[in-house]
């Protein structure tokens, strides 16, 4: 075993496998350090990825050449397009995973590149002076030299899982927490906050009557994650999940035990995620609403184990036990695992950078949800960027970093960075200003080119990029220049659709503008589309160019403005305490975010636009514009 590596990653979760996986594609060598390798990309809570704006962020990540849409594409239990009747920019992938299958195989990913070495142990100290880390001191291997290194570490810091007024120091699933790095980081002056986050029961799929539940299947088409899949699960072979409601009995039975509750009873006081609360918390907050919907999913292909989703708890075991037992078809449930409440520290968002390396060192960086994120898609995305930039910077190379009119993954960096957070982060598409141009269709149109640029994607997996294009280019060219042969065929469709015919010849780009027409329609009436080989894939990325063009020119225009403004950069050292003419609170926050450019100042929380008009006017009294 080597006592040295470029970068060492702290952590394999999410995260972390994304970030060791981009710094030996770009040539470097990774040490990953895990608690326990049968838990790389562990999926303590429910094992799906994707879903509302997380979906293109597994796109986004696949276009970058990460790993996440490979290992979701291997095995999927069920795989869906959520929001097919709405636009475009609201449109992804959800798939329910094997807990077991998906993180086998990135394990199977991570140990076919030579450059990563995978180690079971735990990381006890971050070894360095003034700033700069050295490397590790771990329990089993000692003291490991490093040029870099990437804090991934999850929930596992100081963790503390409650159940009722029950706790102990445990990280997910039952892990040992790792108590001694948040005093690491508080030692190098980075300041931490407790979050926490929870996950329901799980039950004995044999014991649930599955009659008194409404079933939800999954799709057929060609669905998967990464541009590089080519075989797909077909409905046949995919495991429903299905729909219930909680009764009456059980908001009854959560309104009397609320003061066994952790969340209630002050054993918790930190902040858990909005969008995903325990099922007590939303009984609480919408106390007028009768009932609230729950998803019974698989967590394994042949597996007894099935999620209760949305109904995440902080009652002790006996209260879970009635509460179960009060749902449609649960009422003679076997609970496998009880729901549990974890908590955990974070890093303070404003302790970090558009690079995610933390301000007060120069190779320390962080990802994944120690940054004050929740999902294991905002962590993947994270940890990629994370390893991406800290391998860009031992090449001497610029970092990368992702506009908002270029992915959500920008979006998340720049939210966190600019307006800084008091919950565990969620994306989602309403987070997205220009989410029309951040569509699930093209992500690699947006980020293969920078990817291949950087060096994180495959000269393969590039040119497999710019076959799509050409061909995608083609046959627009094509359904522009050319009328439908087959106007007795195109009659017929016309007649089928309930549209008025008109007799004269109509191109193929005017019929698809229409909101009745699909590309599949036109390819038995122009035959020569079937050369340019389109599967469903490029096909939507088409349709989404004619059918949106209008929408899509005038959100480009917008981020072009945005743009003019991210090229007014700014200088690192500038004093904002000390500028004139400046709002003691918009000092205080351009002090503490130093915003890269006038773009990022102008989203700083606090920061209005007059004070933008005064520090625009103060730089050019410098002279820097």
């Amino acid at each position: 075993m080597k006592n040295s590596y470029d970068v060492i990653v702290i952590g394999g979760g999410h995260a972390g496998v994304e970030a060791a996986h981009a710094v030996a594609r770009l040539g470097l060598t990774a040490s990953l350090i895990t608690l326990s390798i049968d838990k790389i990309a562990n999926m303590p809570c429910n094992p799906h990825i994707g879903g509302s704006a997380k979906g293109v962020v597994v796109r986004e990540v696949d276009a970058l050449g990460g790993i996440m849409g490979i290992a979701s594409d291997a095995h999927p239990l069920q795989i869906k397009m959520l929001n097919t009747g709405k636009g475009p920019g609201v449109q992804c992938l959800r798939s329910q995973q094997d807990k077991n299958l998906y993180p086998a195989k990135i394990l199977s990913l991570l140990r076919e590149n030579p450059n990563i070495d995978i180690l079971e142990d735990e990381v006890l100290s971050l070894v360095g002076e003034g700033g700069h880390i050295d490397g590790v001191q771990t329990k089993k291997n000692g003291f490991l030299q490093s040029k870099a290194v990437i804090l991934c570490a999850g929930t596992y810091l100081k963790a503390r899982v409650f159940t009722g007024s029950e706790g102990k120091d445990e990280g997910p699933d039952g892990e040992p927490a790792s108590l001694t790095l948040s005093d690491e980081l508080h030692r190098l002056g980075v300041e931490t906050w407790r979050l926490k986050t929870g996950t329901p029961p799980r039950l004995l799929k044999s014991s649930i009557d599955f009659s008194k539940a409404a079933i939800e299947p999954g799709m057929d088409g060609e669905l998967a994650f990464s541009y590089s899949t080519t075989e797909f699960t077909p409905l046949s072979k995919q495991q429903p999940c299905y729909l219930i409601y909680t009764t009456d009995k059980t908001l009854e039975i959560i309104r009397e035990n609320l003061d066994s509750s952790a969340l209630f009873n002050g054993t918790i006081s930190s902040v858990g995620p909005r969008y995903c609360p325990s099922i007590e918390s939303k009984v609480v907050r919408f106390a007028d609403k009768p009932r609230h919907q729950l998803f019974l999913e698989p967590e394994y292909e042949d597996g007894e184990s099935i999620y209760l989703q949305g109904f995440s708890t902080a009652m002790p075991k006996e209260v879970q036990e009635e509460m179960v037992h009060s749902l449609p078809g649960l009422e003679h449930a076997v609970l496998l695992k009880y729901a549990y409440q974890i908590e955990y520290d974070a890093v303070r968002p404003e302790e970090f950078d558009s690079c995610l390396r933390l301000k007060k060192t120069d190779n320390l960086y962080i990802a994944g949800q120690v940054c004050g994120t929740s999902g294991y898609e905002e962590a993947a995305g994270l940890g990629l960027i994370a390893g991406a930039n800290a391998a860009l910077k031992l090449l001497g190379k610029n970092p990368l970093i992702l506009k908002r009119n270029e992915s959500y993954i920008g979006v998340m960096i720049d939210d966190l960075v600019t307006k800084g957070t008091d919950e565990p982060y969620r994306l989602l598409s309403s987070r997205a200003e220009y989410r029309l141009l951040l569509r699930h269709d093209n992500a690699d149109e947006r980020l293969c080119p920078i990817a291949h640029e950087v060096g994180l994607l495959p000269e393969s997996a590039y040119s497999r990029y710019l076959d799509k294009q050409e061909r995608v280019a083609m046959a627009l060219e094509y359904l522009k220049s050319n009328l439908v042969e087959d106007r007795d065929g195109l009659k017929k469709v016309f007649e089928e659709k309930g549209l008025s015919y008109d007799a004269r010849g109509y191109k193929g780009l005017e019929l698809l503008k229409r909101p009745e027409f699909h590309y599949k329609d036109l390819l038995p009436l122009m035959p020569a589309l079937a050369e340019f080989r389109l599967n469903e894939d490029a096909i939507l990325s088409l349709e989404t160019k004619v059918k949106f063009e209008g929408y899509l020119v005038k959100q480009k225009k917008d981020a072009e403005n945005l743009l003019k403004q991210e090229k007014l950069r700014l200088p690192e050292e500038l004093d904002y305490l000390h500028m004139d003419g400046l709002r003691l609170e918009a000092r205080q926050k351009l002090a503490a975010v130093r915003p890269l450019s006038i773009g990022q100042a102008s989203r700083i929380s606090g920061v209005n636009p007059a004070d933008v008009s005064v520090l625009l006017l103060n730089l050019k009294k410098m002279g820097i514009l």
